[in-house]
C-alpha cells in the first residue's frame, strides 16, 4: 500500500473482437443515472480517469467495480447490464433490476486458488440460513495493461455451509482483536459451478454462459444437506474425467464419501439416489443398466 505510479499513462492496448461476437459486451449507451457515456468499441480495459487514490488496492477496486457495472451482462437472465448498489451494502455489490439476482465481486491480480478470502464468519453463516448469499463474480485483472483478463461467477446455489471455512481469531494485539474471518473453499465447488465469462481473455459465449446457469439450477430447490449430498456426488463424477461414467466409477469414491459422511451407513445408496436426482434433472443420463452420461 502507499504511493504507486501514476497509471493515468497506461492503457489497455488492444480492443476484443471477440466480446462483440459473444455478445457479452455492447457498445456504450446513456445510463439511466444521467451519465452520457462517448459511444465507442468495447475494451477490456478500465477507465483511466476513474480514479485518483494513491492506494492501488483502492484503485484496482475502483476500476474493477466501474468495468462489471458498465459491460457485464447477467448471467442468470442476459439482461444487459447489471446495476451498482450504493457503497458499503453488506450484502452484494451489484444486483439485476431484471430478475433480481444479486452478485458480490472479488478481484485480484493474481488466479484464485483453493481459497477466497471473504468477510465475518457469523455474517456468512447467517446469509446462507437466510438465503440471502449473493451470486459470487471472481475477476482478475493485468495491472500492467489495465484490462480484465478472467471473470467467472459461482453461482449461490452451490454455497453450502461445509465450503466456509472459519478462520482463527484475530489476534489480541490486532485493531479487531477477536474478529473472525472465513474462507470460501473454492477447491470443493464442482468445475460446472464455476461460470467463465472470460477465460485467459477468451471470451465465452453469451448462449453457453446462460445455459450453464440453467444447467444447475434446481440445486436452489434442494436443502442444504440435499445440496451437499449432490455437490460431493457431482465432485465425484468429474473426477472420473469422462462423459461417460458407470455406476462403479463412483463408487471407488465411496471411502471419500464416508468421511464426508462419518454417520452415514449406506453410503452406495446414497450414491444411487443422488444419480437419480441427477438424472430426473436433467443434468445426466441414464443410457443403460449401471450406465450413464453426463449432458
Amino acid at each position: 500500500r502507499g504511493e504507486v505510479k501514476d497509471y493515468s499513462s497506461l492503457r489497455a492496448k488492444r480492443s476484443n473482437p471477440l466480446l462483440r461476437k459473444a455478445g457479452l459486451l455492447r457498445r456504450f449507451a446513456p445510463r439511466n443515472d444521467g451519465e452520457n457515456l462517448e459511444v465507442h468499441n468495447l475494451k477490456l480495459g478500465f477507465e483511466e480517469q476513474q480514479t485518483s487514490y494513491s492506494s492501488g488496492s483502492q484503485n484496482a477496486r475502483a476500476w474493477t467495480e466501474r468495468w462489471v457495472r458498465d459491460w457485464v451482462f447477467c448471467p442468470s437472465c442476459g439482461a444487459n447490464n447489471i446495476q451498482q448498489y450504493a457503497a458499503n451494502k453488506p450484502v452484494a455489490d451489484f444486483f439485476c433490476t431484471n430478475c433480481n439476482e444479486d452478485y458480490e465481486l472479488k478481484s485480484q491480480k493474481k488466479q484464485f486458488g483453493s481459497k477466497v478470502v471473504d468477510g465475518a464468519f457469523s455474517t456468512m453463516c447467517a446469509r446462507l440460513e437466510s438465503l440471502n448469499n449473493p451470486n459470487l463474480l471472481l475477476l482478475n485483472y493485468d495491472i500492467q495493461n489495465l484490462a480484465v483478463t478472467s471473470l467467472f461467477v459461482v453461482p449461490k446455489h452451490f454455497f453450502v455451509r461445509k465450503i466456509i471455512e472459519e478462520r482463527p481469531p484475530l489476534a489480541a494485539t490486532a485493531r479487531r482483536a477477536g474478529w473472525i474471518g472465513c474462507n470460501i473453499l473454492l477447491s470443493q465447488i464442482p468445475e460446472v459451478g464455476r461460470i467463465f465469462v472470460i477465460r485467459n481473455g477468451a471470451v465465452q459465449s453469451k448462449e453457453a454462459i446462460l445455459e450453464q446457469w440453467q444447467k444447475t439450477l434446481f440445486l436452489r430447490n434442494e436443502t442444504d444437506e440435499a445440496r451437499g449430498w449432490l455437490l460431493d456426488v457431482m465432485n465425484c463424477v468429474e473426477k472420473v474425467g469422462r462423459k461417460e461414467f458407470q455406476l462403479q466409477d463412483i463408487y471407488a469414491y465411496e471411502s471419500y464419501l464416508s468421511k464426508l459422511y462419518p454417520n452415514n451407513r449406506h453410503v452406495k445408496q446414497k450414491i444411487r439416489q443422488q444419480l437419480q436426482v441427477l438424472r430426473d434433472q436433467g443434468y445426466l443420463s441414464f443410457e443403460a443398466r449401471g450406465s450413464y452420461r453426463l449432458k
